[in-house]
């Protein structure tokens, strides 16, 4: 929430730098800047869809042949990037352009809601649900989407949906998801995972891929567990814990005085931007902010959508505290295909295999059944995943993208790298 394409400066700098532009267009999508992420992934996939249609009809215009379409989203701008695709294809680009590169960075694909039993967790998921219009609805998978009486999130992770169809046909498919200090998109919904091995990296081994400074962790091997050591004596335990306490108790003190005061400049804020955008949300759906009326009201299965496709591609062409689950109760670890193939066949099934003996004594976290549902879906697609280690900062969200020129974050020029060297391909 509260995004704007300065947050992808750097990445679009990075994009331009290596490749020229006579081969590659860049269009850094400005149509859902600040307070409009309020107004639901649906609507800002409509506007961003919009935007990205208008951008190749004008480069059209002006000469330019436009063969091939990859698509990057960042945090939130990931749901709506893997909205806008499946109204891309339905209204037949695909038919017209190859898609290359999905790729996601820091992206809640499995929604925001804190998978934690107790009351701490349902005060948090009620609060977050109730305070950022449908977005936060959408994001805590609370909403009903139009008719369907399941979670947006749900149906855009659908195996029948015309969601995943389109997430299918990319060549590439890659997320890249923090695996500590993410305070807006934890480990488990960036990465698409059923566990958290990283709640204690004391008991890991990082193993990290060459050449770029201990940050990239290697996806088919990505940790290897520390044997069991013996604990030191209890009186060495409790001075530890009490220096750390000492040296926290002033910042104790100053969040006793500002989360107070925070909290309620937060609330004010969040009711202001819920009724604007529900202002916005009901002038959309009027056909008064810009979009046609109904023009990406398109059917959500393949089966509904198969008529409209054909129909379409004759217009384009002629224009916390974590209680997770028993070991026992999870059937199935979190999959990873190479991002390369559109279906499961025995090497897929030997690759997960392995995996799944890998990290064998993680306990599944408590997550919903619809949360369950989309990791089997997303996992049959098939994502490429890349776990970062970023160490020299507390807020790895912004830095993954480098989505300021301060110093701590030069650690996500490096995650931007190892995308353009190893993944990216024009």
């Amino acid at each position: 929430l509260w995004g704007n394409p300065k947050h992808m400066s750097y990445v679009a700098s990075a994009l331009r730098e290596k490749h020229p532009e006579d081969k590659l267009h860049i269009l850094s999508a400005k149509a859902n800047s600040d307070s409009f992420t309020y107004d639901g992934i649906d609507l800002g996939a409509e506007r961003v869809t919009h935007e990205i249609e208008t951008y190749i009809k004008d480069l059209e215009e002006k000469g330019a042949h436009i063969q091939k379409l990859s698509i990057v989203g960042y945090s939130l701008g990931g749901l709506v990037a893997r909205y806008a695709i499946g109204l891309l294809f339905s209204r037949g680009w695909f038919d017209r352009l190859e898609p290359i590169n999905f790729t996601t960075f820091a992206t809640p694909h499995l929604g925001v809601r804190t998978p934690v039993l107790g009351v701490q967790s349902r005060v948090w998921n009620f609060l977050g649900s109730s305070t950022l219009s449908i977005s936060g609805r959408q994001l805590f998978t609370i909403d009903s989407f139009r008719d369907t009486n399941r979670p947006l999130l749900s149906i855009l992770a659908d195996p029948e949906s015309i969601f995943i169809l389109a997430l299918s046909r990319f060549r590439h498919r890659v997320l890249y998801a923090n695996i500590i200090n993410d305070r807006s998109a934890p480990y488990y919904t960036t990465s698409i995972s059923r566990t958290d091995p990283f709640t204690n990296l004391d008991n890991l081994e990082m193993n990290y891929v060459p050449g770029y400074s201990s940050i990239i962790l290697d996806p088919p091997n990505p940790i290897t567990l520390k044997p069991p050591q013996d604990q030191p004596p209890l009186i060495s335990r409790l001075t530890s814990s009490s220096q750390i306490l000492a040296t926290r108790v002033p910042l104790f003190a100053l969040l006793t005085v500002l989360v107070p005061i925070g909290s309620v400049v937060f609330f004010i804020n969040s009711g202001i931007q819920s009724v604007r955008s529900q202002q916005r949300i009901r002038l959309h759906e009027e056909g008064k902010a810009g979009i046609g009326l109904g023009s990406y009201k398109i059917p959500l299965m393949v089966e509904n959508a198969r008529s409209t496709i054909e129909g379409a591609i004759d217009n384009v062409n002629s224009y916390r505290r974590s209680n997770s689950l028993p070991v026992s109760t999870a059937t199935k670890q979190d999959g990873q295909t190479n991002g390369h193939v559109e279906k499961k066949d025995a090497s897929f099934n030997a690759d997960r295999k392995s995996r799944q003996d890998q990290i064998a004594g993680f306990s599944t976290m408590a997550l919903s059944p619809e949360q369950f549902a989309m990791i089997e879906a997303l996992d049959d697609v098939g994502f490429k995943k890349y776990r970062v280690h970023i160490h020299n900062v507390r807020h790895t969200h912004a830095a993954i993208v480098v989505r300021s020129t301060r110093k701590s974050f030069d650690e996500g020029k490096v995650v931007i790298k190892h995308w353009l060297d190893e993944e990216f391909e024009i």
